[in-house]
């Protein structure tokens, strides 16, 4: 974000379906100074981007939701106050519910042993209808308190003009109540067969409501686990060196510079680096690997990971809201408030579902009215009832969310970040698989093999120019060559006019003289003599070293050797790749023979190499032409813009911040195993996202014309009101727990 936006969090009290949310969006991106929304239905939050975040902008903004007809208030943008005000108002909400529910089943129970017993009382004397209208009455209390969030809900919805599912709800159990009223009060007006009270029936339903929704909201808290997981490694509590001796403080108070101390078994509060001590520190929060790293004095600690053995002191290098592991728990739930595009489509749908099914109810009653039998107005009401009832599109608003948010959260505790729910979508579909050598297929840890010289002096004297001439780049071969340099405590020179030459080497003026350092390709395009190096560039190809040339005033003076190390896991990592039938490239700068023998190595059927950065942008929109689907992996800055150009980006969480910036997926690990994880979370997220949809839309094609009487003529059946409610709890309690099997998904590797 820059520095005009500001990031702001907002949690809405009525939304509870697609039809809220599209009525929501559309006002809040009316206000000026709105730049983003971004919707998480199942915590009913929105996450807004603005221009301003003064309390003016903010209470302007609440007027506005609340004259819609919403209530809303205002998070802290601290991630664990969030987390905690998001969890007390889901709890509360699951405790509202529950209670509802448990007042409507006993009260409906009680009504439903008084119908049985006056079953066949009919209606002919002035003190029957006494007692049933006081049972009417206590009926209506007895409902509306344990409906009472439905029927505000829906009251405030029709005086702002909207028709969400509560409206459905409502209708169902409200004319259920009110033809039963009516009965009792005139009596004469209905036929005989049709005075059947059907109080017990409103009460029982909504009763059936609130166990739906308490059962969504225990689940909307259960998908924030993984989310709390990562909340609940940063502590609360560290301790501070004074002058004056240690003491402890909150971690929220720790500025840039402190002094802490970090005991064994304590977490590591901020980024830092260790300015005294040693110990083993377990990373795996952040690389997925439980062995625990060395750490000693000048290394970096990051937020988060625990102290296993030793006592460390660090030196704060960033607050709480800078850490690493603010960022991740900030990039997932920003990834949480993202829809895929199969969730817009169903979103579409259910804008004008409700509509349609008011209509088919009204239509159904309309049909019964013409052929139905006698008592025609009491099976009329029990189709309308039963057809508002069972088509509450609950469990088609659940179907993608729950399946995206538990995804997400197993994502991030397998140590992948991914930016939003499309990337989840798309990478299920990955048919051509595009690698970045160095640091990606390779340790990305480049060391010097060999040091050629062509001239009388030393090859300290070749490697100390090379050294003052790199010492700018931040090409990881540039890094090898500085860090043999200093490892031979070797001199730096005055250097000056560094230029980068874009992928294919550097130059620079040191003491006076011209030092180019490139590829050997880039020597025979500028028709450099490498006649001198023959013998040592057979060498290094035949060691899989890689030929640096190095040129003083444009006469070849030295070649440098550098090898960098395959990872031990790439080979498998293509094998199942291919196995999969997923098209592998190579895609490199580095010269034809390394990068070809690497190919062969790995089994990678496809090798590109000699490839400026620039270029790598072109290949990948080739692959792209021909209908490919395209993950690009890599780590290095120059293969940011592949990462955009492609389908799905992927960056090493070696790689550099921008490259990080650049992609769709963040790999907190170097290992290209994640890579495969990717691809296997994607396929059984698609695949329980497309489950939850079939049985969220085979409930309602199957449920909505049974419950307008479909199966009456040939069976003579027709569905129970309650039995409707019982349904619609049955289909979210499916929709949930197809949704809950993710968190327990393990992959293959």
């Amino acid at each position: 974000m820059n520095e005009k936006n500001y990031v702001m969090h907002l949690f809405i009290h009525e939304m509870t379906c697609s039809a809220c949310v599209a009525g929501i969006e559309k006002t809040i991106l009316s206000i000026p100074k709105i730049k983003k929304v971004q919707f998480n239905l199942l915590e009913q939050s929105v996450l807004l981007v603005a221009e301003k975040n003064d309390k003016h902008f903010k209470d302007n903004l609440l007027l506005v939701l609340k004259n819609f007809g919403y209530q809303a208030e205002f998070f802290d943008n601290d991630s664990a106050i969030i987390f905690k005000q998001k969890n007390q108002i889901l709890q509360d909400q699951k405790q509202l519910h529950k209670r509802n529910f448990l007042i409507g089943f006993i009260m409906a129970m009680m009504f439903m042993i008084l119908g049985y017993l006056n079953e066949y009382i009919l209606l002919k004397t002035t003190q029957v209808q006494i007692v049933w209208s006081i049972i009417g009455v206590i009926c209506f209390f007895s409902f509306f308190i344990s409906g009472k969030y439905f029927f505000v809900n829906a009251f405030r919805s029709l005086m702002h003009q909207r028709i969400t599912m509560d409206i459905l709800i409502v209708l169902g159990t409200g004319i259920a109540w009110l033809y039963s009223m009516l009965l009792v009060i005139f009596p004469s007006l209905f036929p005989e067969k049709a005075q059947h009270f059907y109080f017990e029936a409103s009460v029982m339903i909504m009763a059936f409501v609130s166990l739906g929704r308490y059962i969504e909201a225990k689940a909307k808290s259960q998908t924030s686990r993984s989310l709390k997981n990562l909340i609940d490694l940063q502590p609360k509590h560290t301790t501070l060196i004074t002058p004056k001796g240690v003491r402890r403080i909150l971690v929220r108070k720790i500025k840039l510079g402190m002094s802490l101390l970090v005991k064994p078994g304590e977490r590591i509060p901020v980024d830092g680096e260790v300015i005294s001590g040693c110990s083993y520190v377990d990373e795996s929060m952040l690389t997925g690997e439980s062995i625990g790293i060395y750490k000693k004095t000048g290394n970096p600690v990051s937020a988060g990971t625990l102290n296993q053995s030793g006592s460390l002191t660090i030196i704060a290098r960033s607050m709480t809201t800078g850490t690493a592991l603010s960022k991740i728990i900030q990039l997932v739930r920003q990834a949480r408030s993202t829809k895929p595009s199969i969730t817009k489509f169903v979103d579409k749908i259910l804008v004008v579902f409700i509509p349609v099914v008011i209509l088919v109810a009204l239509f159904s009653a309309f049909i019964w009215y013409l052929f139905g039998p006698e008592p025609k107005i009491s099976y009329m009401l029990v189709v309308t009832s039963t057809v508002l009832i069972i088509a509450c599109p609950c469990a088609l608003g659940l179907a993608t969310p729950l399946s995206i948010i538990v995804s997400m959260g197993k994502s991030a505790e397998m140590g992948i970040l991914i930016k939003d729910a499309d990337t989840l979508q798309s990478a299920n579909k990955i048919n051509v698989a595009v690698f970045d050598k160095t640091g990606t297929l390779t340790e990305g840890k480049p060391n010097v093999q060999h040091i050629y010289s062509f001239i009388a002096k030393n090859t300290n004297h070749i490697l100390q120019l090379v050294y003052s001439a790199e010492q700018y780049s931040e090409h990881p071969l540039a890094k090898a060559i500085c860090n043999y340099a200093v490892l031979n405590k070797i001199d730096l020179l005055q250097s000056s006019n560094f230029k980068n030459l874009e992928g294919r080497g550097i130059t620079a003026e040191v003491n006076g003289k011209t030092i180019l350092v490139a590829s050997i390709n880039y020597f025979e395009k500028k028709k450099i003599s490498l006649s001198n190096a023959i013998v040592a560039i057979r060498e290094c190809f035949d060691n899989l070293w890689t030929p640096i040339a190095v040129a003083i005033n444009g006469k070849l003076v030295g070649i440098v050797a550098i090898s960098d190390a395959i990872k031990r896991d790439s080979a498998a990592v293509i094998h199942s790749l291919k196995k999969r039938h997923i098209h592998t490239v190579m895609l490199t700068g580095d010269s034809n023979i390394v990068a070809n023998s690497i190919g062969k190595q790995l089994g990678i059927d496809e090798i590109i190499s000699e490839v400026l950065p620039n270029k790598k942008l072109e290949y990948i929109k080739k692959f792209q032409e021909n209908g490919n689907i395209v993950a690009m992996v890599g780590d290095g800055i120059n293969d940011a813009p592949s990462l955009v150009q492609s389908d799905i980006g992927i960056a090493m969480g070696n790689g550099s911040d921008i490259t990080i910036a650049s992609a769709d997926i963040t790999l907190l690990n170097s290992s290209l195993i994640s890579v495969l994880r990717i691809i296997e979370i994607a396929k059984v997220t698609v695949k329980n996202i497309k489950q939850n949809l079939f049985a969220a839309f085979f409930y309602n094609i199957l449920g909505i014309p049974i419950a307008a009487g479909a199966l009456y003529p040939i069976f003579g059946f027709l569905l129970n009101p309650i039995f409707a409610g019982i349904a619609m709890v049955l289909s979210s309690i499916t929709i949930v727990s197809n949704a809950s099997r993710l968190r327990f998904f393990k992959t293959k590797f």
